[in-house]
């Protein structure tokens, strides 16, 4: 499925996004180096029962890159203009890594627009799920890479993020998408992520959610889906087997029937 682009403005930024099907709103949110391209499956497959809906962030993707003050919350608030903009007042929301910290972000601030959340391979931001050496680790890491040409950015980073066992055209897939990453906007979500801590609030989800956990995800280990888990009140987490950290890419058929089936049930 090759979903075109569609745009809009808000405040200033171009917000590039794709859109598919009919139904119940369905709102992918992506991760820090990702943009709506990863989600391809997931519009071909899930467009079937829902009006999917994938954003490239401002700072990713086709959209403009945002201010350097730029933290998680105006990107919440972002997202909750561009819901706006696309008339939707209340959505399933998806998101994955970064996409994840930033759906319960934007729960945080509007739960009434959040019909149900879906938490993939996340974390309770950096700083809620890592020692501080760890969070200065990668924080350093990112903004020594940032500086990288894109295609040795992309060697660097892509294998990490799926099994060994991912195929060559995976990997050449996602190297595709990485190779366009945004410095600025990288920065800024790595940073977001670093200071982000969301224990103070999980305990106040109160939407229904679903965690979903690539069996082998070397960037979040599975004892965070788990941490999530014990926090939000009435949570499920399942494990996607043969996965890694992009657990909608490497494994669709697997994670799309965990989505489908749960948003279908709330």
């Amino acid at each position: 499925m090759n979903t075109e682009l569609s745009r809009v403005e808000i405040d200033n930024l171009s917000v590039g996004y794709r859109q598919a099907g009919a139904g119940p709103p369905l709102v992918l949110l992506h991760g820090f180096l990702c943009d709506s391209r990863c989600w391809r499956r997931q519009l071909a497959d899930l467009s079937r029962e829902f009006t999917v809906i994938a954003w490239d962030a401002p700072g990713a993707g086709s959209s403009s890159d945002p201010p350097n003050s730029f933290a998680l919350t105006d990107w919440s608030r972002c997202l909750g203009r561009f819901l706006d903009k696309l008339g939707i007042e209340r959505a399933h929301i998806a998101g994955l890594s970064w996409g994840g910290v930033l759906a319960q972000d934007f729960h945080r601030l509007s739960p009434t627009r959040v019909s149900s959340l879906i938490l993939a391979d996340t974390y309770a931001g950096w700083k809620g799920s890592f020692p501080a050496s760890i969070v200065e680790q990668r924080l350093v890491r990112c903004e020594r890479d940032s500086d990288l040409p894109p295609t040795e950015f992309a060697r660097r980073w892509v294998p990490e993020m799926f099994t060994d066992a991912a195929p060559p055209a995976l990997l050449e897939e996602l190297s595709a998408v990485f190779a366009d990453f945004h410095p600025l906007g990288f920065r800024l979500m790595a940073k977001s992520l670093a200071e982000t801590d969301t224990t103070t609030f999980l305990r106040r989800i109160d939407s229904p959610t679903l965690l979903l956990w690539g069996e082998a995800d070397a960037r979040s280990p599975v004892a965070i889906g788990e941490q999530l888990r014990d926090a939000i009140p009435g949570a499920g987490l399942e494990l996607i087997a043969h996965a890694g950290h992009v657990s909608n890419m490497e494994q669709p058929a697997a994670f799309n029937t965990h989505v489908r089936r749960f948003c279908v049930a709330v």
